[in-house]
């Protein structure tokens, strides 16, 4: 199984949120799950497409959810 792997920009334009946000809920430690490229300080981060569906779902509420 191949596993897709998003940038930040296109995660953000998926959530409908700026990528200074991404960075913002990662700093905090809330959002989908990411990960670095390296250890470098700026290194390239992305998301796993599943992670990204993962989180959308356990933001669901309401009576559907």
């Amino acid at each position: 199984m191949k596993i897709e792997l998003l940038k930040a920009r296109e995660v953000a334009a998926e959530l409908r949120v700026s990528v200074g946000t991404l960075a913002n809920w990662r700093y905090q430690g809330i959002g989908p799950r990411y990960t670095k490229l390296s250890a470098a300080p700026n290194a390239p981060v992305r998301y796993r497409r599943q992670d990204v569906d993962t989180y959308l779902a356990l933001q669901e509420r309401g009576a559907a959810a």
